[in-house]
């Protein structure tokens, strides 16, 4: 029989007696799937996807790293690297890349050479330091040329009387300087003389050769056209014709008949005059070698003439001189830095004895001279002392090192050579993009900003305010950019500031027109219309629902908004309205154009850095762009 007889009560008992432990409770569905299919992805921020994403692209992630690694050495290139690039440096002047030992064959700092004059003389390229040269090739054949140069040979003196010429005596002359002639000093003249005729249009002419003084003019071969060799004694001409024993001053005189209508000459090979009685001025006023005498010419300093020198009332050239060619390996470090006999001024040789660096006594330089430091002294040792009229040292020569007169430790090397001032490639080339990275990064980040602002809220609000802002964008957009530009740079200078100022004035419509697209395209969707249903704000709206939505395409154009800002400041470089006073990558590329037949490492080198810097930027964006786009997020 149950004794309660009110529920109520005996549920109030129940609840006073029993006590709550956590073992009065289990869950229900513990190690079961509440869902239809297990989830393939774990839970993550809308960053954290997009970074995998971007992972994924490897392209731009090599992109990413190629660009980072440039910026890095835009950075870190030019603080590490002590080499000069602001001051002229002309001895060390377009120094080829090195970047493996002299002799490798490639990147060694060596230049292959074709087509260079040989010097005969000395064995080497002509103007060429001969212990840089390496696989020294001459022509066989020598090459015939109508000019004279110094490293030419042989040939003909062509003497030419032009066919309006109408001199009184009916010739012109070639004529010896002047000396003292005998008739007994067995003085004999031989010449040689050539034949081919029809010579830059013209025709041998008639000649003769005399002997002339102030009182003398004996014939010594009368009026010919023979042009076989010729030997003529002198002395034996003087005797015959009863001319004085002896004629001071007199000249040896070939002449040429003038032929009116037609240019006439003779071609002289060799004049040898020689005599037993020691007459020295013989064999300066003789030459075997008509190139080389026609280059001796009166001193225009001093006014002197030479023994040698011929005097012309024609035209006096050069024919068939014999020049030879080469090809060859130049090592221009080499040729810049490496140990060579030279001239010292004696004030120069103190002042290395007062930094420490050798040490000598001035009464006996050459056996005292002694270095104390070799990393610094340029000088090995003293070859010769010159002194002055009272006994004094004034300069030395000496075997020094080049290098370390230039002030370097150790003969240098550039990863990209030189230029035209001497200056590492290297370090101007990533001082340069540092700072055209800077003006690109600046006006990429003002134009994003202001561009996103402008665009949204045009696109946003639409309608009249809409056409307002886009008849504004019409106006600023028509006039042309490089007026704006050149505008600026007249009135502000080329400064860093003016070209910032003037690429943002027009630099943000890009980005505002996208960023407006793409509000249009976003605006009326459905999450839109929810939020707002919700009683989000405009600013909610535009940050949170719209603007990411559209951020990736608008951050691509951003980020290629950078390599188009340098490469805009490179293009009015050649217009000579580049940056001054700065490193530009533009003004470097300008200032090296002009070399690229010659020097291509000067512009080749700063190109693939700037290709390198498109494509890097370009595969970027590119990623980016997918990474960011939230219709993508949690898709492999």
């Amino acid at each position: 029989m149950n004794i309660f007889t009110d529920k109520s009560e005996k549920k109030k008992l129940e609840l006073e007696d029993y006590t709550i432990v956590s073992e009065d409770f289990s869950f229900v569905n513990e190690g079961k799937t509440i869902h239809d299919e297990k989830f393939a992805t774990k839970p993550t921020t809308f960053f954290k996807d997009a970074l995998k994403r971007f992972r994924k692209n490897k392209s731009s992630v090599v992109g990413a790293f190629i660009l980072g690694f440039l910026v890095l050495l835009a950075i870190f290139v030019p603080i590490i690297s002590q080499n000069e690039i602001d001051s002229p440096l002309i001895q060390e002047a377009y120094l080829a890349p090195k970047l493996f030992k002299s002799g490798t064959g490639f990147w060694d700092g060596t230049r292959k050479y074709k087509n260079i004059v040989y010097d005969t003389e000395n064995d080497c390229p002509a103007d060429f330091y001969n212990a840089a040269v390496s696989k020294l090739k001459v022509d066989s054949n020598p090459t015939l040329i109508n000019q004279a140069n110094k490293y030419g040979h042989g040939g003909y003196i062509i003497f030419t009387n032009p066919s309006t010429s109408a001199s009184a005596e009916g010739y012109d002359y070639f004529r010896s300087t002047k000396t003292k002639f005998s008739t007994t000093g067995n003085y004999c003249l031989s010449f040689k003389l050539g034949s081919d005729d029809g010579v830059n249009g013209g025709s041998l002419g008639e000649y003769a050769v005399y002997l002339v003084s102030d009182t003398v003019e004996l014939c010594l071969k009368d009026w010919s056209k023979d042009y076989s060799d010729c030997t003529i004694n002198i002395s034996q001409k003087m005797a015959l014709t009863q001319v004085s024993s002896t004629v001071s001053n007199a000249s040896i005189e070939f002449r040429l008949k003038n032929n009116s209508g037609v240019n006439t000459y003779l071609l002289i090979k060799e004049v040898m005059l020689t005599s037993t009685d020691g007459n020295e001025d013989l064999a300066e006023i003789s030459f075997d070698d008509a190139t080389q005498a026609v280059l001796i010419a009166p001193n225009v300093t001093t006014g002197t003439t030479p023994k040698g020198y011929w005097v012309s009332t024609g035209i006096k050239n050069i024919y068939n001189s014999e020049i030879y060619y080469c090809s060859f390996r130049y090592d221009t470090y080499a040729a810049a830095y490496d140990k060579t006999s030279r001239t010292i001024a004696i004030s120069t040789l103190d002042t290395y004895q007062a930094n420490g660096w050798c040490k000598f006594d001035k009464n006996d330089i050459v056996g005292t001279f002694e270095v104390l430091d070799e990393d610094k002294c340029p000088i090995e040792s003293i070859d010769s002392v010159t002194y002055n009229r009272v006994g004094k040292p004034i300069e030395v020569s000496a075997s020094a090192y080049r290098y370390r007169e230039y002030g370097y430790k150790s003969m240098p090397s550039f990863i990209f050579g030189t230029d035209d001032k001497g200056h590492d490639i290297f370090k101007k080339a990533f001082s340069g993009l540092r700072t055209s990275l800077i003006l690109g990064i600046c006006t990429a980040a003002f134009c994003l900003m202001f561009g996103l602002c402008w665009g949204a809220i045009s696109g946003y609000f639409g309608g009249n305010v809409d056409l307002a802002m886009e008849r504004f964008c019409d106006i600023l957009g028509g006039v042309p950019w490089i007026v704006i530009m050149t505008i600026c740079i007249l009135h502000f200078g080329n400064n860093f500031f003016t070209f910032f100022l003037a690429l943002c004035m027009t630099g943000w419509m890009g980005t505002a027109g996208r960023t407006r697209t793409q509000f249009y395209r976003f605006k009326g969707r459905e999450y839109v219309l929810a939020s707002r249903t919700l009683g989000a704000s405009d600013m909610r709206l535009i940050f949170r629902h719209i603007l990411p939505n559209a951020l990736g395409t608008i951050v691509t154009s951003s980020v290629l908004m950078i390599p188009s800002t340098i490469f805009s400041e490179a293009s009015l470089a050649y217009l000579n309205l580049g940056l001054q006073g700065v490193q530009s990558f533009g003004v470097m590329l300008a200032d090296n154009q002009k070399y690229i037949s010659t020097y291509p490492n000067l512009i080749l080198f700063p190109a693939v850095i700037l290709a390198l810097m498109m494509i890097s930027f370009n595969l970027f964006g590119n990623g980016l762009r997918d990474a960011l786009n939230p219709s993508l997020k949690g898709s492999d």
